[in-house]
């Protein structure tokens, strides 16, 4: 029962907006401290644990992926992409939209870092989506969930935490999210392309003079689309780890970024401090969150999780539906 209190009390500091961290590691020292069963001496291997966190090698990943998509962030490579999507799909009804979830599944392969997508397609493409006469809600929605597509496409930051926290080949992980980051692609253009069927005023064509060849949109699409084959191919061909192909990557979104002429000491600058304080948080997570299982682990809460599952639920697949939906409602409150 107090295991329950316990989880019940980190859920609403969370959704009073609380960071998770803070929320995790203060309940745990709260709980620790007024249960006279546990007391402080269960934070005795706490050390341990965190030195276990900072010293692993799959983890190691994170930040180099977060800088690999700092760097391709500041490159202009977006800004390329829409343009010469937008040129390819002028004259059709929702051609724009379309290119949006097309930049955002490349983006999300690319970078793996959500508030960068989101952030650089809402600067870059609700403007040209309004400007086109798109309906305000479509433009904000189709911007949102392209964006979004980079905590499922690989690789993605989420998958790496998540191989390591349930010690599940993170390769895996990546293999088993293309297909259903690539059916939400689908489904968000051809969402896109019928309500533009129906609705004409929802999303106009754009009519535009301008042309593109063939080449220079080759020359746009090609590199980013390598630097994804060759860092997530390494990944799959298990000719690299994670890790190392994430420096890789790194070296390639230099390249990349060279290759546009936006390489200066100001955005490698931008790129270090950011991937700092974005590593810092995501590691202060992990840390909080070790510091709760630590207690909860000794208040009887994973004996609580598992008799629930194995025994209160049985059946597989009632499992996975109320595993699927306790994440669903979470969502809308937490962060990944």
């Amino acid at each position: 029962m107090i295991a329950l209190i316990m989880f019940c009390v980190a859920l609403l500091l969370l959704l009073f907006g609380v960071p998770v961290a803070f929320a995790f590691g203060g309940v745990a020292m709260m709980f620790a401290f007024f249960t006279p069963d546990v007391g402080f001496e269960v934070f005795n291997i706490l050390p341990f644990r965190i030195y276990g966190i900072m010293g692993n090698t799959t983890l190691m990943a994170v930040p180099l992926f977060i800088m690999m998509g700092l760097i391709l962030e500041k490159s202009g490579m977006a800004e390329k992409l829409l343009m010469s999507m937008s040129s390819l799909f002028k004259g059709v009804r929702g051609g724009l939209g379309v290119s949006v979830v097309l930049v955002g599944a490349i983006l999300a392969a690319s970078t793996g870092i959500v508030s960068a997508s989101v952030v650089m397609m809402s600067v870059i493409a609700l403007p040209l989506m309004l400007q086109a006469g798109y309906n305000k809600g479509l433009a904000s929605g189709t911007i949102a969930a392209s964006g979004t597509l980079g905590q499922i496409i690989p690789p993605s930051i989420i998958l790496i935490v998540l191989g390591d926290v349930m010690s599940v080949s993170v390769g895996e992980l990546f293999m088993g999210a293309v297909l259903p980051g690539l059916t939400l692609v689908g489904l968000y253009i051809m969402y896109i392309l019928i309500r533009a069927f129906i609705n004409k005023e929802d999303a106009p064509a754009i009519i535009s003079e301008e042309k593109i060849s063939i080449v220079a949109l080759l020359f746009t699409i090609i590199p980013p689309l390598l630097l994804m084959v060759a860092v997530l191919g390494s990944i799959f061909a298990g000719i690299a780890s994670p890790t190392e192909s994430a420096a890789f990557g790194v070296v390639g979104g230099v390249l990349l970024s060279a290759l546009n002429k936006t390489l200066n000491f100001e955005m490698i600058k931008y790129a270090l401090f950011e991937t700092m304080k974005l590593s810092g948080m995501i590691f202060m997570i992990l840390i909080g969150a070790t510091t709760f299982s630590l207690v909860f682990n000794e208040l009887g809460g994973t004996d609580l999780i598992l008799e629930f599952f194995s025994h209160d639920i049985g059946d597989v697949w009632v499992f996975i539906g109320v595993a699927m939906l306790a994440i669903f409602v979470l969502g809308f409150f937490i962060d990944f």
